[in-house]
């Protein structure tokens, strides 16, 4: 297994373990062997991973909860969850399932894999084996869904516990990162999670782990905010999601790297390389208020486009004569961002900011 690094959102670096490609081969035929079986205990509020679910289904819930009064919230994340999974409790609950002893040896060998790195200077040296007691690298085939079925065990506690029903709360969760959204509950919630958490061996990050109400502040959760928002056209508040203001600026900054000064393909290549990348944006940030997000990342285009031509053609001023916003949406072919499609059923999510969260029709 060769170890690499790729920068995170907020800073740092997030390591992955690439298997080598017959182990690859190998977690794929047991992933579609096992994912089955472990898809029917897999709790209602986990999204992260599964077949037929997905990021924006966890949006749409987490919408509709704050919508129908579940505003005390607990906005949660694991401090490096996939490398402190502990491996004797997660072979435990896989065991719990799985009889078959060549199959457990085959997981265990895969979360005791050796890890090739490579230090600064090029050294080869290698981390992880047989003496490693925790983490399932990720990079793996396979590691999405060990980690979904260790984190189930947080999970089926909370429902069989009852602590739905004390809190008056659901959790949404999406791999290493879940929020509890309860009615006035939020600070008993977090107590009973820090606790549960310290026995399962696992850390709530402090420093992203806090509580908010959603009726007077907003929380983020995969890049969407959620909480107040004002509908500009008559001034009326709704609770309401919007991408959040940490995702417009990545994206304005993939931007600037597709449109940079050394990029020196033609422009047809430069405008395919572009495309994909707005259609891939708004694809995931088509739920909820996203006008102003839109408009932000239009405009950013526009502007980084006509210093993109403005150079190559070495025109005198900034471009915005030569190259007009009709012509960037048209003759050269920028795919516009259309915000105002709207899904049918977007405007029963949306409730006031007082003290009732009926919906606003």
């Amino acid at each position: 297994m060769r170890r690499v690094t790729i920068p995170k959102p907020g800073g740092g670096e997030r390591p992955l373990g690439i298997p080598t490609i017959r182990d690859r081969a190998v977690q794929t035929a047991a992933k579609l062997v096992l994912e089955p079986i472990f898809e029917a205990d897999f709790e209602e509020g986990a999204y992260g991973y599964r077949p037929g679910r997905s990021a924006t289904d966890a949006i749409e819930k987490v919408h509709r909860l704050i919508s129908r009064g579940y505003t005390d919230v607990v906005d949660a994340d694991l401090s490096k969850y996939f490398d402190t999974s502990p491996h004797v409790d997660l072979l435990k609950s896989v065991a719990r399932r799985i009889c078959d002893r060549h199959v457990l040896r085959l997981i265990k060998l895969w979360l005791k894999a050796p890890i090739e790195e490579r230090n600064g200077d090029g050294m080869r040296r290698m981390s992880g084996g047989k003496s490693a007691t925790r983490g399932t690298p990720q990079g793996g085939v396979v590691s999405p869904l060990l980690a979904n079925i260790y984190m189930n065990r947080f999970l089926k506690h909370w429902r069989l516990s009852g602590r739905g029903e004390a809190f008056r709360a659901h959790i949404v969760n999406y791999a290493d990162d879940f929020v509890i959204l309860s009615r006035r509950s939020a600070a008993g919630a977090l107590a009973w999670t820090r606790s549960v958490m310290t026995r399962l061996g696992l850390t709530l990050n402090e420093a992203k782990t806090s509580l908010k109400d959603a009726r007077t502040e907003r929380f983020d959760f995969l890049g969407y905010a959620f909480g107040p928002h004002c509908d500009k056209r008559n001034g009326s508040r709704y609770l309401g999601a919007s991408p959040s203001k940490k995702s417009v600026m990545r994206v304005k900054l993939k931007i600037n790297d597709v449109l940079a000064s050394g990029n020196m393909k033609p422009w047809p290549a430069v405008r395919d390389q572009l495309n994909r990348l707005l259609r891939g944006w708004s694809a995931y940030f088509c739920h909820g208020s996203r006008a102003d997000a839109y408009k932000a990342v239009a405009h950013h285009v526009c502007d980084r486009v006509r210093g993109f031509l403005t150079r190559r053609h070495k025109v005198p001023n900034r471009g915005t004569r030569r190259f007009p916003h009709d012509m960037i949406y048209g003759e050269l072919g920028v795919l516009p961002l259309d915000y105002r499609r709207v899904p049918d059923n977007e405007h029963r999510w949306k409730a006031g900011c007082g003290k009732s969260a009926r919906p606003v029709l």
